[in-house]
């Protein structure tokens, strides 16, 4: 079971090993640890010992793959195996293993676990990515250049509104991790959490499992079961896409900046080309674009299936895995990329001069422009200052 190494993902390759799956089956286990750790938290003491005896290392990984075939979920053949590692280790302590669960419980919290994990590596590189925009912006607000509109040249502006645009984009990012939720799922086979209840025999006990799970975890309790009320999902693919969006347009706007007949901003690191030898091509911005354009298409299945029924769905939930992944793999290449592309970046003030005199008729006072450069780069630096601050989710 070998994760995607990194071919037709230039990107990928610390993505892969936070979203890939050796990250989700390990996820998967720590549900399943932590269910137990959570069971010993609201009365069954021996419970915690048998999570230690679970390990993602030892499991047959090809029996996994042959399982998820034959159940279409994974949990099923990881249950077997998990039961089998805890009877090994405690006679007659199988059964208790996924107790009460149903398999969408443990494969929602470890997904949203992958993304948040995910999501806050991201938001670190976000937060680089920041700072090296908000030294930029401040070092060219000075410089006049001339901004376009429709393609066309429109009207003075700086070099430094210009990245004090891009720095708007990675607080919004940033705003957008720190307010979505990752919520643990646990309902049992149709929501109600009824086999919780019956294990421990008292009517309440699903809300406090589910709080205890949440604790362990690190992840958020919503006090309810959403099998297929997928917002909290949503929300989520939502975030990620919105990262993807906010560095694509970054990159965007940095690979027309680099061309060839516009010179105004210089790279750091370059690709080349296997036909062109002359070329330095703008690698990491053209990715940045390429993942923004990726994601829409990704977040169009989670939100089709979102449109879920009855108490578990067929197909629809199926139809969100890879998706949501995906989602969350290009958020984390994205910023990584982004993190280091604008910290080697540098601007030619000669081009960006000559540029702006093949218009002259739109030369005017400068005065009023760098009075209103100076208002937008210190009003994107506080912003991003505040929210950096902020703790990550």
């Amino acid at each position: 079971m070998a994760d995607d190494w990194g071919l037709l993902e230039p990107l990928g390759s610390a993505a892969t090993a936070t979203t890939g799956d050796d990250a989700m089956l390990a996820a998967l286990v720590e549900v399943e640890r932590a269910l137990l750790r959570a069971w010993a938290r609201v009365g069954d003491g021996d419970a915690a010992a048998i999570a230690d005896a679970l390990d993602e290392e030892t499991l047959d990984r090809a029996a996994l793959v042959a399982g998820t075939h034959a159940g279409g979920v994974p949990v099923i053949p990881l249950v077997e195996q998990l039961r089998a590692q805890a009877e090994a280790a405690v006679a007659g302590s199988g059964p208790r293993v996924h107790a009460g669960a149903t398999s969408q419980d443990i494969l929602d919290s470890a997904l949203v676990l992958v993304c948040l994990t995910a999501l806050v590596e991201a938001r670190d590189d976000l937060v680089a990515a920041g700072s090296a925009l908000a030294a930029l912006a401040e070092s060219e607000r000075e410089t006049v250049s001339i901004a376009r509109t429709l393609g066309q040249h429109a009207a003075p502006s700086t070099i430094g509104v210009t990245v004090a645009g891009w720095l708007d984009g990675v607080s919004s990012a940033v705003e957008a991790i720190d307010a979505t939720e990752f919520p643990v799922q646990l309902g049992g086979a149709v929501g109600t959490g009824e086999a919780f209840d019956r294990i421990a025999d008292r009517p309440d006990a699903t809300g406090d499992l589910r709080a205890a799970l949440a604790a362990e975890l690190g992840l958020a309790d919503l006090r309810r079961s959403w099998h297929t009320e997928r917002t909290p999902i949503l929300r989520i693919a939502a975030t990620a896409a919105l990262v993807t969006a906010a560095l694509g347009r970054i990159g965007r706007d940095i690979a027309f900046l680099a061309r060839t007949e516009i010179g105004e901003v210089v790279l750091g690191s370059t690709g080349g080309s296997s036909a062109m030898p002359h070329k330095r091509n703008p690698v990491d911005a053209v990715l940045l674009t390429a993942n923004a354009l990726r994601a829409p298409g990704l977040l169009s299945t989670v939100h089709a299936a979102s449109v879920s029924q009855d108490a578990r769905p067929a197909g629809e939930w199926h139809a969100e895995w890879q998706a949501l992944r995906g989602l969350a793999r290009l958020a984390l290449e994205s910023a990584e990329a982004a993190s280091g592309l604008v910290a080697t970046l540098d601007v030619d003030r000669t081009a960006v001069a000559r540029n702006r005199a093949l218009s002259p008729e739109l030369e005017r006072d400068a005065e009023p422009t760098l009075a209103a450069s100076a208002r937008i780069v210190a009003a994107a630096t506080e912003r991003f200052s505040a929210v950096a601050l902020l703790e990550a989710p």
